[in-house]
This record gives C-alpha cells, structure tokens and sequence, in this order.
C-alpha cells in the first residue's frame, strides 16, 4: 500500500516530521509559495471582480513537477503548511496545481512540530479554510493595487526606483511624525531639589514636593534657592509614613509583537533576524542523539494561551527548581480558548544549556529567551515592601517626599527580568531607615539640579513595532517585512538603534498625506486590518472590501496625476572626489541602500559603497574607522584604509582610549537597554566592567 504524502514548506520541517512517522510517512517541501501574481504586470482583473491571476513562481516549475509525482504515487495527500492565513493560502495553491479536491479531508494544522501534535493533527484533517484563503488574497491583491498603481506614479513624479506601500507608509509616517514633534519642541527649563538628610546612622535624599498636597514645579534656580533660603538651618521632621505591599506581576509569554521587542532590547536582534530564527527552532533542529526536535511552538501569533498540559509542565519544572512558592497561582484570561498560542518551548525539559552544544549562538540566545519567558509567566509576581515618607522642614511649610521599596519576595524575579528602553527607568530597590511620624531627621546639604523637558523619542525598532501593534496595524507575519522594507527603500534610517526618517521618507509621506490621505492614515489603515480580520470569520466579502477601497483610490490616482508636479529632489554632495574623473560624489539609492555615485553620471559611472565615518582615527596606521556591514547584514567597524589596514571591531568606538591600557573605548548594550563604554581590549580589566567610572551613554 502507497505510503501518505504530506507536504509542508521547508525542507528542515520534513526531516523533523518524517522523523516522528519513522518513514510510515513520505514528507516533501513545497520550499514555501509555489504560485503567486506575476512580477512583470499588475495581474488582477479590477474590471472583473479583481479577480486574481496566479502563475507558477519562476524557478519553482521543476518543484512543482517533483510534487505532481510524489501526489501520484501516494495513497492519500495531505497539506501541513503553517497554520496562518499564508500557511493556508499555500495549501490552497497546492490543490490548484495538483488537482486535489480542496473541499477534501486534506488540511492537517498544529501550532508545534512535535510527535503528539502530528498524530492528533493526521487524525482530524479538514478541508481547506476558504475564508483564511481569501483573506490571505484580499491583502495580496489590496498591497498589489498600492504597489503597482501607486508606485509608478512616484517614479514620473519624484524619480525612478521607489515604492509605496499601503502599511509600509504608515510606518514611514509614524517615524516622519515623530521626527517632527521632536523638531517642533521647546524645551522648558525645571529644577528639582533633593535634602540629603539622616536618620540614625543611616543617610537619604527626599525630593521637593511643595508647599501642600499639590506637587509645585520649580521653573528656575531662583525659585529653587528660595526653597533652599527657607529651609536652611530648619530641623526636618516626618510628618506622614505610608507603608504597603505592591506585587509585580509575571510577564506574559511572548507573542510575535513581543518576542521582536524583546529580542531587540536584550540581543540585539532585528525583527527580520529574529523571525528567521525562530522559524528554525519551529520546524525543527538536530540535536544529537534526540534527532530533529521543534524546540517552540509556533511563532507568528497574537495569543498569549498557553495549553493546559504545558502549563502542568512548566509547574513540576517550576517546583523543581524554586519551590511551591514561586508557582503562579491560576488566574482567569491567561488561559483563554482561541485558535493560537503564545510563542513557548516545545519540551520545558530540554534547557537551552543542556542543548546547547547542538545549536548556533543566535538559536541558542533567542530560545533562552523563549524558555526563560514562558518559564517566569507561570511564576507567582514579585512582592515588595513600600513606604513612602513625607518630611516638613521646620514649620515653613514646604514639603519633601522620599519613597523606598525593599524586595521580599523575588518570585519570576528569580529567573526573568525583562528589557528596557534606552528610556525607560528601571525598578530599582531603594532604602530608607525605619522612620516614625514625629521622628527628627538631620539636614545635610541641598542638591538642586536643572534639567529641561524633553521631546518623545525616536523609535526603536522595539518601540516602533510597539506601536504598530497597539494602532493595528499590521498582523503578526507583517511587522518584521514592514520594518525591513522602509530601511531598504530608502525611507529611514537607522543610527545608534533609532529610526530617522531621510529626506526622500519626508518628501514621500507629505505627497502621500496631501493626494492619499487614506493610505497614510492609522486608523482608515487600522479599519482595514480588522475588515481582513471579518474575512477571516466570514463576516465580510473580500471582493466587497476590494470595491470599497479601489473606488476612492482610483478617484485619487487621477487627481494627483493632474494635481502632483515633478519634483526635483536634491541630490546629497558629499566632499568626496571620483577617483576616475576628480568630480564630487553623490549619494544615491539603490535595491541594497545608499551607494557613492559620481555627479558627472552618465559620462562617468564610478561608484563605490557608501562608508559611514566615526571620526576616529585607526589606532594601527592612522586612518579612519568606518562604519561596515559583514555578508551577512551585521554592523561592524574597520579601517577606511581596507585591505592594507585590516583593524576591527564589533563594537562602535567612541574616540576615547582606555585609561589602563591605552586601546579605544567603545559602546557596549547593557541590561535595560543602556549603552556603557568598556574597552575593546578583551584582556584588559576594563572590558569586564560596563561604564566603570562612567555615566551611561543613553
């Protein structure tokens, strides 16, 4: 008898399916998508219901033919592509090109590569879910109609090469906006003052609050040394002492959204890095004697479920390690029905260390992260004690507060603590004595400081995706695209982590506000996710959201044709010189970013990448350290001078030389997201202590 066929996406998955079936079971790849709209043209009938029309993806015919044999020789078909919106318009595609019934009982859907998952998927397939096809297809054909009918006006209008996108602008346009609020900000000057006072053996700083239950600011250094006048030489003395407890709850574990943050803030890790590794630890890795195994479970979700039967797991490993104390007691919400769940390990006994021989550097960070995340989310919250201490300086009135907290009970503290913004502040403990109502506290000295108000900050990657989500926009497979898409566009840039958007971003966003106001709007983008979302349920028809949208589209394609002037947009001239004609460089923008381009194009056509200079001098000959990208995407600093110099770092050099051992200082990303200086000596003592003797850098 013909053994089943089952068919997924990637080769990595097969070998870990076929492994749980023992060969009972023939596993192909169809190497994801195998038909899609045509590059060349706009391949959707708008006059005809926009009906789409696919063909086979070029270089997958030979895929396709090997698929057509396999279909034949097996005794039954089986789809098991992820089991998403995509997932199951691939599956669909599939039964297009090897004429199977879609209508059958063929779709095998799990949320993890593991043995009891595939055996209770092989047992209840069912047939292709139309309302996730179609609206997997309306997005399709929603993106071409922007793309295609969109973009070439840009090319007539601003110049060649550039594109629009329909959620891709409103991530432009967040940067854009936020770029402008920081531009249109005015600073505001404010003063704080602290009393450095003490209480038994013990010192401690309360900060001004004011003159009654109402916090006063102090807008200048005059008005802060008038507080410190009035209350010179007066006893302090507490007035009011508030003692509580405040529980810090677990985290929850990671969704999509969140794993992306996450990964950024604690490895460093762009979204589109931290998908592709996680889709490894998904389908599966080698590890050893144990074969291939699905470390996690599925990773494009926006569910925080967690089964049943891995929440048991976490407990008894919880128990193991910590004790009964540190288990979260069960609460309602977390444990909610909808068809996903959170991103978590597969098998809560495989601990990253004990695998850790078995996977890259990069599989092994992110799947701590994950194991670790989901470990603490079924840990019981931290507790601490609080209190909160008012003091009067003398009778005159004026008021100072100090708050301490001191942790009691470190629950998912114990094993997990999340990252931070450059920011964001930290929870740190604080101690003050054990103060009384009426008790004397001792004056030492005053310490008023200024400071000045401050604009929001740019995005993050982390922040900016952040904030996609918390708009709606996008879906969990969308984020990491949109963010990689904007930066090779040409729209953004990237330095010292954060988003700024480049002239060309500017000038893209405030044609598109002016003549396509829907397209860069949150929420009409918002709108639109969840009418896809009612596709999905069944509630909407995707060819009636197609005709809602294209009938103003179209209606605004032909008045910004008439509308929209060509626009001359400036060219950047750099001081450097063509080597081959001596005319200054220019930069311009290509498929992979910025390049150098000689202004007498196209009488001369030399070009050369586009280095960004430190303004650090290269310690081995004297030239200067640029800014690089390795093969593989990953920042890193060397000599302009390449290849005569070959120095080198990994991290950005800051100009200052190390005062042990004389190499340079560079940045380096700590715990919360800070960035401290260390040297770049390994050997030396200094690289071992993050801002020893320095203030953090963010």
């Amino acid at each position: 008898m013909a053994r089943p066929l089952v068919i997924v996406e990637s080769p990595a998955k097969a070998r870990t399916i076929e492994k749980f079936f023992n060969r009972r079971v023939k596993v192909v790849a169809s190497m994801g998508h195998v038909r899609d709209l045509p590059k060349s043209q706009l391949g959707v009938d708008v006059k005809n219901g926009f009906q789409p029309r696919y063909i086979t993806i070029r270089g997958k015919g030979q895929v396709v033919k090997q698929l057509r044999e396999e279909a034949k020789k097996a005794g039954k078909v089986y789809l098991a592509t992820d089991p998403d919106r995509e997932g199951e318009a691939i599956s669909w595609h599939l039964t297009q090109v090897l004429d199977l019934d879609p209508q059958s009982p063929l779709r095998l859907t799990f949320h993890e590569v593991t043995k009891p998952a595939l055996e209770k998927a092989m047992k209840e397939p069912r047939p292709i879910d139309m309302h996730l096809v179609e609206a997997q297809q309306a997005r399709r054909i929603l993106d071409r109609l922007v793309g295609y009918e969109l973009s070439p006006l840009l090319w007539r209008k601003v110049r060649g090469g550039l594109s629009a996108g329909r959620v891709q602008s409103v991530a432009v346009r967040l940067i854009v906006e936020r770029e402008r609020e920081i531009e249109a900000f005015t600073p505001e000057e404010y003063w704080t003052l602290e009393a450095e006072l003490q209480a038994g053996d013990q010192v401690f700083r309360a900060r001004y609050q004011g003159e009654g239950p109402e916090k006063d600011r102090l807008a200048s250094e005059e008005a802060a040394l008038s507080v410190v006048e009035a209350c010179r030489g007066k006893t302090f003395w507490v007035r009011e002492v508030k003692k509580g407890q405040r529980q810090r709850q677990s985290p929850l574990p990671f969704t999509t959204s969140t794993l992306q943050q996450e990964a950024s803030r604690q490895l460093g890790f762009t979204a589109q890095r931290t998908m592709r590794v996680a889709q490894e630890l998904y389908e599966g890795l080698s590890l050893g004697s144990l074969g291939h195994v699905g470390l996690i479970t599925y990773m494009r979700t926006d569910s925080t479920r967690v089964a049943q039967e891995a929440m048991e797991a976490a407990e008894k490993e919880i128990l193991r390690r910590f004790g009964g104390a540190y288990v979260r007691l069960r609460q309602g919400g977390r444990g909610a029905q909808d068809a996903h769940e959170a991103i978590r390990p597969t098998h809560v006994d495989l601990d990253p260390d004990a695998i850790k021989e078995h996977l890259t550097r990069d599989q092994y960070r992110l799947y701590r992260l994950i194991y670790l995340r989901f470990l603490a989310s079924q840990m019981a919250p931290a507790r601490y004690d609080t209190m909160t201490v008012t003091l009067e300086a003398g009778e005159t009135g004026h008021l100072f507060r100090a708050s301490g907290s001191r942790l009691v009970f470190p629950g998912f503290l114990a094993l997990y603590q999340e990252g931070k913004e450059d920011d964001e502040r930290d929870e740190d403990e604080v101690s003050l004595p054990a103060l009384e109502e009426g008790q004397m506290a001792e004056l030492l000295d005053f310490y008023p400081e200024q400071h000045f108000t401050q604009p929001p900050p740019r995005y993050t990657e982390a922040s900016l995706i952040k904030a996609l989500e918390e708009k709606g926009i996008g879906r969990p497979s969308t984020y990491a695209p949109i963010v990689e898409t904007i930066q090779k566009r040409g729209y953004v840039v990237k330095e010292q982590k954060r988003f700024y958007p480049t002239e060309l971003g500017r000038l893209v966003t405030e044609l598109l506000e002016e003549h396509f106001p829907k397209i860069v709007d949150v929420d009409f983008t918002a709108r639109m996710e969840s009418l896809l979302d009612q596709v999905e349920e069944g509630k909407v028809s995707w060819k009636e959201i197609l005709e809602d949208f294209y009938r103003d589209f179209a209606e605004d394609l032909k008045k910004a044709e008439a509308a929209i002037e060509k626009v001359h947009l400036e060219e950047e001239v750099t001081d450097e010189r063509c080597p081959r004609c001596g005319r200054p460089m220019v930069v311009k923008h290509g498929r992979f970013g910025p390049f150098l381009a000689c202004s007498g194009y196209p009488e001369c056509q030399e070009t050369k990448p586009l280095l960004v200079k430190t303004g650090v001098a290269c310690p081995k000959c004297g030239g200067e350290i640029v800014e690089r990208r390795s093969r593989k995407g990953r920042v890193f600093y060397g000599c302009s001078n390449y290849p005569a110099c070959d120095f080198v770092l990994w991290d950005r050099p800051t100009g200052e030389t190390c005062p042990v051992c004389g190499s340079l200082m560079v940045e380096k990303r700590g715990r919360g997201g800070k960035v401290y200086t260390v040297c770049s000596n390994r050997q030396c003592e200094m690289s071992r202590v993050p801002g020893k003797g320095k203030a953090p850098v963010g």
